[in-house]
């Protein structure tokens, strides 16, 4: 990106002042080197989220930016239902609820490196993954609605882990608000079999161990030690976001002209909150965020009994589980005066700061854990929010690496034997069931999660915790 094109305030802020039909300024928060290594689409990107109606203090775009589908990935806006503000299904995404889930298994890297291929194994066999993989799982249409309107605690009703987990996960398991009845039957026949499935692309289950603490007060809080084994599990909505997402934008595009809304982009399709339209994607959208929280709790039971088969003394419990694809309903400051808005959050990450009345008393005292995947075979990390990230970007962080290169790009790069085998001699099993897959999301396709994290916490979004580093990955 061409670094005249932004006004510099700090060294990792960023400001585009409004012009044409901006309302509000974009703010980009990122090091030099990132900025540079973005495509300039991701300007015009946040330009055109600063344009919708109903916008309040400016559009975001966290240090993982790259464009995507209307809002950047990485882009972050809030708009008040008082002054027309409008919800964006392209500011959700595709894959609604896609987010990421750490369990503690009370192992350390000694306990699992002897069976470490073995837990590979058992793994792979236990939880389905890749383009089309499905489940053991079939619900009819009761049991589909029922799992929309719960969530996790559907699949605790099921017998699918415990009622403890669910307090350590965002909306404590079950989305409010959500309305089966507006998700249609294509978008559920998607999903009679996908339950407990990790699906495709970025999606993966890795056991990472804690390579590094930064924060002593924080890791004692998050139940965190160097050596401690984890297990991560990346994932969302599946094949019911995907057509929820599909068929709203069709919508939306088709109704903007008749709710008086220019569209600086059809891939910004968007419906006023207080509309029909608006109220009925809402209650979509909230089934699916639901659909994604049971998908990660199933798996969470899938996890659970395969290392009781390889390593039985091992007990998971769970760190935290954060959605990186959402519209939630939260109260903020605009302008000196506290309100709520509709916070769309498009590969960004939830980052309440200490204090914030949403978060488990035991946490309350550091603030919200961030759990951050890099790409495959990479480090990962667990950051906790700010208080100054709510002033900063209505409490919002990064949710990743981000793609530096196209999975087309990918492809031609690398193949996937090449990334198995590599990954192989630096102590890191990989199970896929497609190499194709493999190559796509190969380590160097994607920026350095390093650098994103560490422009997060010189912005103020969030604070380093721990670093992570994978010893298995099932991948998708």
């Amino acid at each position: 990106m061409d670094l005249s094109l932004l006004e510099r305030e700090s060294e990792s802020v960023w400001r585009v002042e409004p012009t044409g039909d901006m309302r509000v300024p974009g703010i980009l928060y990122a090091d030099e080197s990132l900025v540079r290594e973005m495509d300039e689409k991701v300007l015009e990107q946040l330009r055109n989220v600063a344009s919708l109606p109903g916008i309040v203090r400016a559009a975001y775009a966290m240090p993982d930016a790259h464009w995507g589908y209307g809002f950047p990935i990485g882009g972050v806006a809030a708009f008040d239902p008082d002054e027309g503000g409008v919800v964006s299904a392209g500011g959700v995404g595709f894959d609604i609820s896609c987010g990421v889930r750490s369990l503690h298994t009370g192992l350390t890297l000694d306990d699992v490196r002897p069976k470490q291929k073995a837990l590979a194994d058992q793994l792979f066999r236990d939880i389905p993954a890749g383009v089309g993989s499905a489940g053991r799982i079939r619900l009819d249409g009761d049991a589909m609605d029922a799992m929309l309107r719960g969530g996790a605690h559907w699949a605790v009703e099921q017998g699918y882990g415990t009622r403890e987990d669910l307090e350590r996960i965002e909306e404590r398991g079950c989305m409010r608000g959500a309305e089966p009845e507006y998700v249609s039957e294509r978008a559920k026949a998607r999903q009679r079999d996908e339950m407990g499935t990790l699906g495709s692309g970025n999606h993966y289950l890795e056991i990472q161990h804690v390579a590094e603490i930064f924060d002593r007060e924080a890791a004692e809080a998050f139940g965190l030690e160097e050596g401690d084994i984890l297990a991560t599990i990346h994932c969302g909505s599946r094949g019911l976001g995907h057509q929820i997402g599909t068929e709203f934008l069709r919508d939306m595009a088709a109704a903007a002209a008749k709710h008086g809304i220019h569209l600086p982009d059809r891939e910004l399709a968007c419906a006023p909150i207080r509309s029909e339209l608006g109220q009925i994607y809402l209650g979509a959208m909230r089934a699916g965020i639901n659909c994604a929280l049971a998908n990660r709790q199933i798996i969470t039971h899938l996890t659970r009994r395969a290392f009781e088969r390889v390593l039985p003394k091992a007990v998971l419990t769970v760190l935290y589980d954060v959605s990186h694809n959402t519209c939630k309903v939260e109260r903020h400051a605009v302008n000196g005066e506290e309100k709520e808005v509709f916070v769309h959050r498009k590969g960004a990450t939830r980052a309440f700061g200490p204090g914030h009345p949403d978060l488990p008393p035991e946490l309350r005292d550091v603030g919200q854990p961030v759990l951050i995947g890099g790409s495959m075979g990479t480090e990962s990390y667990v950051l906790r929010g700010t208080r100054e990230s709510e002033a900063l970007s209505f409490s919002s962080s990064c949710h990743g690496a981000g793609r530096a290169m196209s999975r087309h790009q990918a492809k031609r790069t690398w193949s996937g034997r090449e990334v198995v085998d590599e990954l192989a001699r630096r102590g890191i099993i990989v199970r896929s069931p497609s190499m194709r897959g493999v190559a796509e999301e190969a380590p160097l396709a994607y920026k350095d999660v390093r650098a994103v994290v560490d422009a997060a916490e010189r912005a103020g979004l969030s604070r380093k915790v721990a670093r992570v580093e994978p010893i298995v990955c099932i991948k998708g």
